[in-house]
């Protein structure tokens, strides 16, 4: 059983005529939409006492196990409701990193037609573009022209930026203490990226020291 708030107030959760609740799964580490789908009372029991996510089909009516066929199920790690009782938020890990029936990690990848990476928070959509750097060189690149240097001008740069943010620190600059720590922020993740170690590995650290 997953550590999370299994106290939820089923009986009063808002449910529609239905008897549905429309309920958002978020991946726990980088926030991303994975999918929306609807839940019924029993449904949210199943989740709350199994750690995994259980929904309502409306075309089948039946009970749905996400994941119990493709394998991809979805550990919970939180569940919230809103302010008024009428929408739940699922935190979930994803197993397969695949939400979506087509195979996409999330529902949510399409933008004007086109197929696109769903929005995650501000680090892990830089991070995908260092990787994409790292994939596909660019010799005007500033990331690639790095990762060409290897760990000597990787390490390098850390270094520097390492030195000016202490520096921006002892000026109690606040704008300058952001920037210098957004480059040593950038910096780092280049370092990750050369050594394959992905971002969300750094992510599943800090929440477990979060404890």
């Amino acid at each position: 059983m997953e550590n999370f708030n299994t106290a939820i107030p089923v009986e009063q959760i808002r449910y529609n005529e239905q008897g549905l609740v429309p309920a958002i799964a978020q991946d726990y580490l980088d926030g991303t939409v994975l999918m929306m789908a609807w839940m019924n009372q029993e449904s949210l029991q199943k989740t709350l006492a199994t750690g995994e996510a259980w929904y309502w089909s409306r075309s089948r009516q039946e009970l749905w196990h996400k994941g119990a066929t493709s394998g991809h199920i979805q550990k919970v790690k939180s569940l919230r409701y809103d302010c008024d009782s009428d929408c739940l938020l699922i935190g979930i890990e994803q197993i397969g990193d695949i939400a979506c029936h087509t195979g996409e990690r999330s529902c949510f990848h399409q933008v004007d037609g086109q197929i696109s990476a769903p929005p995650a928070d501000t680090l892990s959509q830089v991070f995908e573009v260092i990787c994409d750097r790292k994939n596909n060189p660019n010799e005007s690149s500033y990331t690639c022209k790095l990762l060409a240097g290897g760990d000597n001008k990787i390490l390098k740069k850390i270094g520097e930026e390492s030195a000016e943010v202490v520096m921006a620190c002892k000026d109690d600059n606040p704008e300058e203490i952001a920037g210098e720590v957004a480059d040593l922020f950038y910096h780092a993740m280049v370092a990750l990226a050369h050594h394959n170690v992905p971002l969300r590995a750094v992510y599943r650290k800090l929440q477990e020291r979060r404890g």
